[in-house]
């Protein structure tokens, strides 16, 4: 993967060829944040001061800064799959919540 974080913000990092530059975007939000920098050491420090910017702005604004994600989220699943996730996990001794959190990490993990 190529991100980086700061302070709960991830961002997606990619290169530019042309313009032989670092590019990144912070991800999970709606406002938009860009940075640059031709090192990876520019890059990062690009990244901080961004973070560091959006955050000031936010609080000179009166609003909260988003977060990224609030570690909740529906997912549909056809009836007979919530069956079998919720007797594995029951299975395992464990709450769905968690035994499908589990599978997510162990997925992220071989990412």
């Amino acid at each position: 993967m190529n991100t980086m974080t700061h302070k709960g913000y991830t961002a997606r990092i990619a290169y530019d060829n042309d313009d032989e530059l670092f590019t990144g975007r912070i991800a999970g939000i709606d406002d938009v944040i860009g940075f640059h920098g031709a090192s990876v050491a520019e890059l990062k420090a690009a990244f901080v001061e961004a973070v560091e910017d959006y955050i000031e702005t936010c609080k000179k604004l009166g609003r909260k800064p988003q977060k990224t994600y609030s570690g909740q989220f529906v997912v549909r699943v056809e009836p007979d799959l919530h069956a079998r996730a919720a007797i594995a996990a029951q299975a395992e001794g464990k709450s769905l919540n968690v035994w499908v959190s589990e599978a997510i990490a162990a997925r992220q993990a071989r990412v």
